[in-house]
């Protein structure tokens, strides 16, 4: 049922039907001639017409938004979706590398990263289905979803393998996903504070993952009645993202965990580089609940341990740590760091490849 109301609020277009409903159930109501009706129904009338107009400007913001920023990459279709790559640089004999920023955010979450490493060597972004320039895609949107479109998507567009995968926290997962479907297209991995499935499954309580989907929620709904500031933004993106978060709490992970979760030993002797920062900067919100300064060390030996458990996925793995001072959205506070652990990986799977 979540899932059905997703991929129909998912419709750009639906805002429309939706606010001539209201309208016309006000119009109904006035013809009764009810003091209480009329009164109601004028209410309803007036949220009706606000609601279509809303709904329309979403319409022509999304259009305009589509004419004035074309999409920079291509479009190829992936089980009669399109989705959205842009490849820069020349591999010269190394390993392509493919980005996947956390979150469920755009491949263009990483554009700065993108650009510096395409001066060096083949980079590429990739829109995931819901995201970016990318169609909303089916739904439910899953990660196990995710990582067999992710591969379909790069040989639409031409892109040969071997690949080094590059994940940020979600994205992380996606792409040790991936790796543990498809080996043979992935030559190393560089995961960089991937989200270990363990807090979600045994962490303690935290309200903030549930608060995030209500929040993509929230936006798709103000965007299709245009309640929002900003160049038109499709609807599908909060929606793809609040379906996508179910799996992210104790029963949605229960119920894709075979399929979602990366287990030790699960990427054979897979190059991998795990590269985390050493102290919980800028996720201190996770100590909040602690009853006590004993919990309060528990629950940080807990999230410092579980970031390394990566480790274990493969026995060709190493660890890398943040430069001090950064915490978990490091990519964007030291890119040039990130794109140099990336570029000595591809150096060195260059000089090992026969």
């Amino acid at each position: 049922m979540a899932n059905s109301l997703l991929a129909a609020l998912s419709r750009d277009w639906i805002g429309v039907p939706v606010a001539l409903v209201v309208a016309g159930a006000g119009g109904g109501l006035l013809t009764t001639g009810a003091a209480w009706a009329v009164t109601l129904g004028g209410l309803a009338l007036a949220v009706g017409v606000l609601l279509a107009a809303g709904a329309v400007r979403h319409l022509v913001l999304v259009a305009r938004e589509a004419r004035v920023n074309p999409p920079p990459g291509r479009l190829v279709d992936v089980g009669g979706h399109r989705m959205h790559v842009l490849a820069e640089g020349r591999a010269g004999g190394a390993p392509t590398v493919v980005w996947m920023p956390g979150g469920h955010a755009p491949g263009e979450d990483f554009r700065e990263l993108h650009t510096m490493l395409s001066a060096r060597t083949r980079s590429v972004l990739v829109d995931r289905l819901g995201t970016g320039r990318s169609d909303v895609g089916r739904f439910p949107r899953t990660t196990a979803a995710e990582a067999e479109e992710l591969p379909a998507a790069l040989e639409a567009a031409g892109e040969r393998a071997p690949f080094v995968f590059v994940g940020h926290s979600f994205g992380g997962l996606l792409v040790a996903n991936v790796a543990r479907r498809r080996p043979d297209l992935v030559a190393g991995l560089v995961l960089l504070d991937p989200t270990p499935l363990e807090v979600i499954a045994f962490a303690p309580p935290n309200g903030q993952l549930a608060a995030m989907r209500r929040g993509f929620l929230l936006t798709a709904v103000r965007q299709l009645f245009g309640a929002h500031r900003g160049p038109g933004a499709r609807a599908g993106q909060g929606c793809a993202a609040a379906s996508i978060f179910a799996e992210l709490s104790p029963s949605g992970l229960a119920r894709v965990g075979w399929d979602t979760v990366v287990y030790d030993g699960d990427l054979g002797d897979l190059p991998l580089v795990l590269v985390i920062p050493r102290d919980l900067i800028g996720g201190e919100a996770v100590l909040a609940g602690a009853r006590d300064a004993v919990e309060a060390e528990r629950i940080s030996g807990f999230y410092l341990r579980s970031r390394v458990r990566y480790l274990a996925a493969s026995t060709a793995s190493r660890l890398v740590h943040t430069p001090e001072g950064t915490g978990h959205d490091f990519p964007h506070e030291a890119p040039e760091f990130v794109v140099g652990v990336v570029g000595d990986l591809v150096r060195e799977l260059r000089v090992i490849s026969p």
